[in-house]
């Protein structure tokens, strides 16, 4: 199995931006320090009450400079609202300034709030989010002079400045529970993943062709599908729940509402619900309306609350339930003490990392 440190970079009551961009550079030390394998961030905008980290390229370079092994990357460049060319070029700029350490996520995003404001395309999402993938592909890999002539992207006879570290390109990801998106994944060869918002027990299922389409096509080895969700590791087991446990319960507060308002925020959590029984996701909507409550997060185990022992069971277990070889962990979460933070990405690190490295769910 592979681990990352994902971070959305929550604000922080108490923190400026600042403070807690240096914070998360100590995290980003410390878990390149006890083996993880990646650090991840989000793109997100316009979300003061949930997300401060708009530009993951910042992050990777900044978070570059202070780590040595870790790979870095965008978890993932909301495609749409980026010019393909100048992503083009900043990809292949931040892999050279990380020495090619980069992993390059894309996604088509889900919140048209960014959209307006970008004055971008929403409606084609998912189609510009795949053209660009096989554009990053074909000008990487066939060098300039780069031309390139699809519905959304053209371009002809383009010198690159700079080709990225990484031959012929960086490792891709694209999330997705989507079945013709995972299709698309397996043919060209992207990494996937998904959120806690998908049941583990219908993954499977759902993920099967994705890794048969995957071999078909003859790519190596076995592609990495992630599952992400919170996770906090102490000592014991009643230690990690009381110090968590209330923080775990809010903290995916700020997906439902810019204010603390608690009747917006559950309107919102209607809504959202309504929108995934509309695409025949039950499941998702049913974890939406209850991903405030704690109890019963932890009776559906869907957050990741113990001691180094159980969380390494748990962990092996839902890998095996969910069909996913790469846990994306969000450790800094809620108001927790930096403290507890940095024992519990240290205890992942040390004591869970190495009782999973070889395991292989599927």
């Amino acid at each position: 199995m592979w681990f990352a440190h994902f971070a959305h970079v929550w604000g922080k009551k108490g923190m400026t931006p600042q403070t807690r961009y240096e914070q998360l550079w100590r995290e980003l030390e410390l878990a390149d320090q006890v083996g993880f394998d990646y650090g991840f961030a989000v793109e997100h905008h316009f979300t003061p009450k949930e997300s401060w980290m708009s530009s993951p390229n910042l992050f990777a370079v900044a978070a570059g400079a202070r780590t040595k092994n870790i790979r870095l990357g965008a978890m993932g460049y909301v495609v749409p609202l980026h010019d393909p060319v100048r992503l083009l070029e900043e990809i292949a700029i931040v892999d050279q300034m990380l020495g090619g350490r980069l992993d390059v996520g894309l996604v088509p995003g889900i919140q048209d709030s960014y959209f307006k404001h970008f004055k971008a395309n929403f409606a084609d999402r998912r189609s510009i989010t795949q053209e660009f993938a096989t554009f990053l592909k074909q000008a990487y890999s066939k060098g300039s002079p780069i031309s390139f002539a699809g519905e959304h992207i053209q371009c002809a006879e383009m010198e690159l400045s700079v080709a990225p570290t990484q031959r012929p390109y960086p490792p891709l990801w694209m999330e997705s529970r989507d079945p013709p998106t995972l299709e698309f994944c397996a043919k060209e060869g992207l990494n996937t993943g998904y959120f806690l918002l998908f049941p583990r027990n219908v993954a499977h299922e759902r993920y099967a062709p994705y890794i048969a389409g995957w071999k078909a096509h003859g790519w190596p080895g076995k592609p990495k599908i992630a599952y992400s969700t919170v996770v906090y590791v102490d000592e014991s087991d009643e230690k990690a729940m009381a110090v968590a446990a209330k923080d775990a319960g809010a903290a995916y507060r700020g997906f439902f509402s810019t204010t603390d308002d608690a009747a917006e925020i559950r309107k919102k959590q209607h809504e959202t619900a309504d929108y995934f029984r509309s695409r025949g996701e039950p499941g998702a909507a049913d974890i939406i309306l209850n991903m405030l409550d704690i109890d019963y997060l932890l009776e559906h185990d869907l957050v990741l609350i113990g001691s180094p022992d159980t969380v390494a069971d748990k962990l092996r277990a839902w890998a095996k339930q969910g069909a996913f070889n790469t846990f994306f962990g969000e450790f800094n979460f809620g108001e927790m003490a930096e403290v507890d933070l940095m024992r519990s990405i240290r205890l992942f690190g040390t004591e869970v990392i190495p009782r999973l490295r070889d395991y292989e769910p599927f």
